[in-house]
């Protein structure tokens, strides 16, 4: 089984608060609850677009100093010591699991399946799930930098596959992205699962099973 991290496996905790404290102890700068939320919205944005270009610890740490740079840009303080708003950025960002991940993840092992995340993330996501108390209960990760293309490409289903060792048509995935996951494993031949963990009719509107929680994947499995 291919399960995404974030939304599906992981969340984030709301970082704003922790930006404005970190800049506070680190950079002594005051900002605005407000202007700390708006500016991580901007970094994550950025991250977005550019989140291919962190595929080894280099080259991560390199795009973490341009989206430390895109805080810095939106708070106004381009004099701040770079190095201080860096680690507020990191400081700020902390991953904790959903809290139907880990009984879920323990059932599948206890069915002897394979568990293997494949998301769109940078060459940190094995450390991100290490945060979150993930790791342990997973055969396998592929994250879209290493690979080098992000879903839908089929590309990171495909290297997904070749770590749970099945071939597509045996292979479900589990995600909350009806482009990026559900659409994307389609395209590589595999079966795929909506999650919609706030409700909502877009599985059923496109013709794909959904699920609200992850307690429900034994059902479907």
């Amino acid at each position: 089984m291919l399960l995404d991290a974030f939304g599906t496996l992981v969340r984030l905790e709301t970082p704003g608060p922790r930006l404005r404290d970190g800049l506070r102890r680190l950079a002594g700068v005051e900002v605005s609850e407000e202007a700390a939320a708006t500016a991580f919205q901007a970094e994550i944005a950025y991250y977005l677009e550019h989140h291919l270009e962190g595929r080894d610890e280099r080259s991560l740490s390199e795009l973490r100093d341009r989206c430390a740079g895109v805080i810095a840009s939106s708070l106004g303080l381009e004099d701040a010591d770079p190095a201080a708003v860096r680690e507020a950025m990191l400081d700020a960002i902390h991953f904790s699991s959903q809290p139907d991940a880990v009984p879920a993840l323990r059932e599948l092992r206890t069915r002897g399946l394979r568990l293997v995340v494949v998301s769109n993330w940078d060459h940190s996501l094995p450390d991100v799930l290490r945060q979150a108390g993930l790791l342990p209960l997973i055969d396998g990760v592929v994250s879209s930098a290493v690979v080098g293309a992000a879903k839908p490409d089929p590309e990171p289903f495909s290297a997904g596959l070749e770590l749970v060792r099945s071939a597509p048509a045996q292979a479900l995935h589990v995600g909350d992205s009806l482009e990026h996951d559900v659409m994307g494993a389609r395209a590589a031949g595999i079966h795929a699962v909506l999650l919609e963990r706030e409700g909502g009719a877009r599985g059923a509107a496109a013709g794909v099973p959904s699920i609200s929680s992850l307690a429900e994947l034994s059902s479907v499995v």
